[in-house]
C-alpha cells in the first residue's frame, strides 16, 4: 500500500494536500515510516532520471523532485498513557511525532495551502469538522460507516482554486456502506443525494468531462480554420510552424484569445484531476497541444493588463504520464521601447507571424504605459489612444498592418513623452505638477509658461523640505499645512488662472501630493 500511495500522490495532477486514514495509531506511524522510505527511494530514482533526461523531460522531473524535497508529512493522533512504551513494544517510535504535535500548530499548517505540510497520517483526528479546501486526496485504510464515512468524504470535496474534485482512494472496500450512509444523511431517498446524484461519483465521470472540454476546444479551433488532428501529426520544425499558425488564428481579437485560454485551462484542469490514472494517457497529446498554445499566448501578454479585461490562466499540463512530448513555449522577452529600431521592426513584421507580433508590441506598450502613468497620471490621453486603437482592432475596423503601424507610432510617441522632462528642463516629479497646472491647456504666454514651471519647482522644494513630514497624511494639522503651502504657492500663478481654475488646480495638486508622497519627502510611487 505504501508503494501505491506514494506513487499515486506524487503523480496527482492537482496535488494539494492529502490525508491517510489508518485503522489505528500504530498503523498510522507504521504507514508514515513506510511511505517516508518509499519517498526517499523515489527521490533517488528521480535524481538518476534527471541526469539522463531530454530537454523536454528535464523541467517536469525537476519540478516533481523539488516538490518532493519540500513536502512535509506528519502523524496526528490522540495521546494516550504509556504510549511511548506501547509503541516501542511494536518496534515503533511515537516520540518524535508527539513532540511535533505538541510544539507545532500542525492544524494551521495543514490548512494553509502554501505550507509544505502536505501529507498527514491519522486514524480518528481531523476526520470530522476539520475544513481544508486544498485537501485533494483521501486514502482510506479504515472501515468507516454512516456519519463518520460521510464526514471523511467531505474532507476532500471543498472548492479550491483549479481543483475540480476531491479523490477518495479506498483500500478496504468501505464504499459498499456509502449508499446506506447517503440515504440516511444526504437526503433524497435510497439513492442518496439530490435528483439521484450523489456527492461521490465514479472517476469515469471525469473522463466524460474531459471529452466534453476537449470537444469544445476542438470545435473552437475548427471555427477558425484549424484542424487539431492535423497539428498533432506534425513534428519538429513543421510542428513549431504549425503551432505559430494556430496561435495567429486564435489571436484574431481579445475575445477569441480569452475564449481559447478559458477552454485550454478547462482541459488542463480536468486532465490533471484524472492523474495519475492511466486512462488519461489517451488524451495527453491533445491536452498538451492546448496547454502549449495557451503558454505561447500567455508569453505575449504583459505582466499586468491595464485594461483590466485580460486574464492569466493558471495551470500547466502535468507530465506524469509518459507521452511523445513536444511542448514548445515561446518566451517573449519584454521590449525596451527606448531601444527599438522602428524601421527594422517594420521590415521584420512583413515576414513574421503578424498577430503574434501585434500582441508582443501591445504588451510592451501596456507595460510602458503603466510605468509612465504611475509617475504622471496626466498622461491619460496616451492610455485613451491605446485603448481606442485596441478596440478598433478587436472590432475588425482596422486590419493587421494598419494596427501594427499605429502601435509603432504610439510607441515612438511614448519614447518622446518619456524624454519630455529633459526638454522642459524639469525632473519627472516637477513635470507631473507642471502638467497638472497646464492640462487641459491654459492660454498663457511663453514667459508665463516659464513662470508656472518655476512655481511648480519652488512648491515641490518647499513641500519636501518643510511640509511632507513622516505620516503627514494621518494628522489633520499636517494635512492643513500641506494644503496651505500649495495654495500660497499657486497664488502666484498668472492672471489667466481665474479664481475657479485656481481652486481646481489647488485641489488637483493637493490630491496628487496626497496620493503620491508618503512622508519624509519620499514619493510612494518610487
Amino acid at each position: 500500500m505504501a508503494i501505491d500511495l506514494e506513487s499515486h500522490f506524487t503523480g496527482r495532477g492537482f496535488k494539494g494536500k492529502a490525508m491517510v486514514v489508518c485503522i489505528d495509531k500504530l498503523t498510522a506511524v507504521r504507514m508514515y515510516d513506510k511511505v517516508k522510505a518509499q519517498w526517499t527511494k523515489h527521490e533517488a530514482t528521480l535524481k538518476e532520471s534527471l541526469a539522463k533526461a531530454t530537454p523536454e523531460e528535464h523541467d517536469a522531473i525537476l519540478d516533481t523532485l523539488n516538490w518532493m524535497k519540500t513536502t512535509d508529512m506528519a502523524v496526528v493522533v490522540s495521546q494516550a498513557q504509556n504510549e511511548a512504551a506501547d509503541f516501542k513494544a511494536k518496534g515503533l517510535d511515537i516520540t518524535p511525532h508527539r513532540q511535533r504535535m505538541v510544539k507545532e500548530d500542525l492544524g494551521t499548517k495543514f490548512k494553509d495551502p502554501d505550507d509544505p505540510f502536505r501529507l498527514v497520517f491519522v486514524c480518528a483526528m481531523w476526520m470530522t469538522g476539520f475544513d481544508v479546501p486544498s485537501c485533494s486526496t483521501i486514502y482510506l485504510d479504515k472501515p468507516l460507516r454512516n456519519h463518520t464515512l460521510m464526514q471523511t468524504i467531505a474532507r476532500a470535496n471543498r472548492v479550491f482554486r483549479d481543483k475540480v474534485n476531491g479523490l477518495i482512494v479506498d483500500y478496504v472496500g468501505v464504499f459498499h456502506h456509502l449508499q446506506k450512509a447517503l440515504s440516511i444523511y444526504a437526503g433524497g431517498g435510497a439513492g442518496g443525494g439530490i435528483g439521484g446524484r450523489t456527492p461521490v461519483e465514479a472517476k469515469q465521470e471525469l473522463i466524460a468531462m474531459l471529452k466534453k472540454a476537449i470537444a469544445e476546444a476542438v470545435e473552437f479551433c475548427a471555427a477558425r480554420g484549424v484542424k487539431v488532428d492535423a497539428v498533432l501529426f506534425t513534428s519538429g520544425l513543421e510542428r513549431v510552424k504549425a503551432l505559430k499558425d494556430v496561435r495567429d488564428a486564435i489571436l484574431v481579437n481579445d475575445d477569441s484569445k480569452r475564449q481559447f485560454l478559458g477552454l485550454a485551462a478547462r482541459t488542463t484542469v480536468v486532465y490533471r484531476a484524472i492523474l495519475p490514472d492511466t486512462s488519461a494517457s489517451q488524451f495527453a497529446p491533445v491536452c498538451a497541444l492546448f496547454a502549449t498554445l495557451a503558454d505561447m499566448i500567455r508569453a505575449l501578454l504583459p505582466p499586468v493588463d491595464i485594461s483590466g479585461v485580460m486574464t492569466q490562466i493558471e495551470g500547466v499540463l502535468d507530465k506524469s504520464i509518459a507521452t511523445a512530448g513536444y511542448r514548445f513555449t515561446e518566451r517573449a522577452e519584454p521590449l525596451d521601447l527606448s531601444k527599438i529600431d522602428f524601421d527594422a521592426l517594420r521590415k521584420f513584421f512583413k515576414k513574421a507571424h503578424k498577430r503574434a507580433e501585434i500582441e508582443r508590441l501591445r504588451a510592451a506598450i501596456a507595460v510602458k504605459l503603466q510605468a509612465m502613468m504611475a509617475i504622471n497620471r496626466s498622461r491619460t490621453d496616451f492610455l485613451q489612444k491605446f485603448q481606442a486603437l485596441i478596440d478598433e482592432y478587436n472590432a475588425g475596423s482596422a486590419n493587421v498592418e494598419e494596427t501594427y503601424e499605429q502601435l509603432l507610432r504610439l510607441a515612438q510617441s511614448l519614447n518622446d513623452e518619456e524624454q519630455r522632462h529633459v526638454r522642459e528642463q524639469l525632473s519627472d516629479e516637477e513635470l507631473t505638477v507642471f502638467d497638472i497646472l497646464t492640462k487641459p491647456p491654459v492660454e498663457i504666454t511663453p514667459k508665463e509658461r516659464k513662470a508656472v514651471k518655476k512655481i511648480a519647482q519652488d512648491m515641490l522644494h518647499t513641500l519636501k523640505a518643510k511640509r511632507l513630514v513622516l505620516d503627514w497624511r494621518k494628522r489633520q494639522q499636517s494635512r492643513a499645512a500641506v494644503r496651505l503651502c500649495i495654495e500660497e504657492s499657486l497664488d502666484k500663478l498668472p492672471r489667466a488662472y481665474t479664481p475657479d481654475l485656481y481652486r481646481a488646480k489647488c485641489e488637483a495638486v493637493y490630491q496628487h501630493v496626497y496620493d503620491t508622497y508618503a512622508g519624509g519627502g519620499a514619493s510612494s510611487e518610487r
